[in-house]
């Protein structure tokens, strides 16, 4: 574990999704809630256009931090 390293490779991740127009996959979701309706893109990444992402990390101790991102135009 990154300890407290985790929240800003998960931050550089947005900010590279954001760039390139790449949906990460969401791993190990082998029985999604049918009653849930969110696009959680399991499995596989999709390309498409993100214009803005949300990374929020918990830490141990209730440290908790979130930022949002933006695309630049």
């Amino acid at each position: 574990h990154l300890l407290g390293a985790a929240g800003a490779i998960e931050a550089a991740i947005c900010a590279l999704a954001i760039r390139d127009g790449f949906y990460p996959p969401t791993i190990n979701n082998e029985n999604p809630d049918p009653e849930c309706d969110l696009d959680v893109v399991p499995n596989k990444g999709v390309q498409g256009p993100i214009r803005a992402a949300i990374s929020t990390s918990l830490g141990f101790g209730g440290h908790n931090g979130v930022i949002a991102l933006k695309a630049y135009n």
